[in-house]
């Protein structure tokens, strides 16, 4: 337990910071498995529709640190290739 004044407040920073830490990652990974899932289902028109909603959660995680910028490239290469080989 945190005894210092100082101490008590980084643990309530970083419990804030954690909540957002967790939406952006729960955001991040329903795009996410919205595409994967369209994409199953031989939903190709819904997959690109829902692709620029993934692009837009995954540079906002990028932006606040959750993951990191090649990470973020990767995430959307492959998206975009999944729907790119779903295409024909």
């Amino acid at each position: 337990m945190a005894i210092t004044k100082s101490a008590k407040r980084a643990i309530r920073s970083s419990d804030k910071k954690r909540v957002f830490n967790l939406r952006r990652k729960n955001a991040l990974t329903d795009t996410t498995k919205a595409i994967t899932k369209a994409l199953t289902t031989k939903d190709v028109k819904g997959a690109e529709k829902l692709l620029s909603g993934a692009y837009k959660a995954i540079d906002k995680a990028c932006k606040n640190g959750v993951i990191k910028k090649n990470t973020a490239s990767r995430k959307k290469s492959r998206l975009a290739l999944a729907i790119k080989k779903a295409k024909g």
